[in-house]
């Protein structure tokens, strides 16, 4: 089973542009819940523009689902989600002031520093998920680093989707089995959406979470929340 994880960083980013508490994040995260969804994502950045590092000890404290917060490891996440404790991280590689996270890590490079984070993570009982790009070397050194999971950055999947969906998922069906033969859980995130999911989930051999936030938002404009949310279940099924 593919389970659904809702990034709710596009609500909160609504909510800070008015500087009030509309939308609630808090019930909205509760929703997802109650419609079906298995987890929330957030993914607190430095200058805190949507999700706040507060945020995550709030939504710590209401879910009954998994909560996974992805960020850089500097020094304030690392404190925070120490403190917090959520079901999962994913340490991504993005600078201070991205956009958005646009490549994985390249686990060779950073080998060391990402073995100090995963193993100071994993002591406070929190799942560890390594953001890669669909090459099998960063799939090798994140297995050495003993992290719990990956997650496969599906950007370039989605945007070649619709040239060659073939062509498109091949490296990920390959990266998705050498990472279970390498003792990983998979996990797939960023682009993904109503029209490429199905596909991606039925290529791949292993894919244990996927993660979606702007699409899916952008969805639920048109369907509801709760429409959407039972679209992309859907197409996990």
């Amino acid at each position: 089973m593919t389970v659904l994880s809702v990034n709710i960083n596009k609500i909160a980013l609504i909510r800070n542009s008015r500087g009030a508490n509309n939308p609630n994040i808090l019930k909205v995260a509760q929703d997802c819940e109650q419609f079906g969804a298995h987890g929330i994502t957030i993914h607190p950045r430095p200058d805190q523009r949507h999700t706040k590092y507060q945020d995550v000890f709030d939504l710590k404290q209401i879910l009954t689902t998994e909560l996974n917060i992805e960020g850089y490891p500097d020094s304030k996440f690392i404190d925070v989600v120490c403190n917090a404790k959520p079901t999962q991280v994913t340490l991504v590689p993005d600078a201070p002031d991205a956009l958005t996270s646009n490549t994985g890590w390249d686990t060779k490079l950073h080998y060391a520093f990402l073995t100090d984070i995963t193993k100071q993570l994993q002591s406070h009982g929190i799942r560890v998920s390594i953001f890669v790009n669909p090459e099998e070397i960063f799939i090798e050194y994140a297995a050495k680093i003993g992290t719990n999971r990956i997650e496969l950055y599906t950007e370039p999947y989605a945007a070649r989707f619709l040239h060659n969906k073939n062509k498109a998922v091949e490296p990920y069906v390959k990266c998705s089995q050498y990472a279970h033969s390498c003792g990983l859980e998979v996990n797939a995130g960023h682009d993904l959406n109503l029209d490429n999911l199905q596909y991606f989930k039925e290529s791949l051999p292993v894919l244990h979470e996927v993660s979606i936030g702007h699409a899916l938002v952008c969805d639920a404009l048109y369907l509801g929340l709760e429409k959407t949310i039972q679209e992309y279940l859907k197409r996990l099924a």
